[in-house]
């Protein structure tokens, strides 16, 4: 919606966590000529607009309000399926939901959403994967921290 509508982007409450994919990130904050620039103004918009931002793609990067940018290293390309980002939208709000803050939900949400897309590459291929697939394998991811 907000990506339809980029002057609500002012609206949105202090802390929110966006999720956007490249082209609504282009329709909210412009287009950038690389990476790097992309980066950049999430960094800066996040900083601006006091919220996290998700840039979803090969190596997901989290922009915090604080500056900081951080690169996230599972998942996999058979990720970007119908449906795969509001799986991470479910695991992001189930976290807020548990008490972590905007900043820790986005960090241990994506991890935990590439790592489950990890999972499920090694049982369906990155070709056949889809979005539940990535949800059936969260609990393996949990229970992989004990190991």
């Amino acid at each position: 919606i907000i990506a339809g509508e980029p002057e609500l982007l002012g609206l949105i409450p202090a802390y929110s966590i966006l999720t956007p994919h490249p082209k609504e990130f282009e329709r909210l904050f412009g287009a950038a000529a690389n990476d790097f620039e992309r980066i950049e103004k999430a960094r800066k918009n996040s900083a601006a607009f006091n919220c996290v931002i998700v840039l979803k793609g090969h190596h997901t990067a989290i922009a915090l309000p604080n500056g900081r940018i951080l690169f996230n290293s599972t998942g996999n390309a058979g990720m970007a399926t119908a449906g795969s980002g509001d799986v991470l939208t479910g695991i992001l709000t189930g976290l807020l939901a548990q008490g972590y803050t905007p900043s820790e939900a986005a960090i241990l949400g994506v991890y935990l959403h590439g790592a489950a897309g990890d999972f499920a590459a090694k049982q369906h291929s990155m070709e056949a994967m889809i979005a539940s697939d990535i949800t059936d394998n969260i609990g393996k991811v949990f229970l992989s921290f004990t190991d």
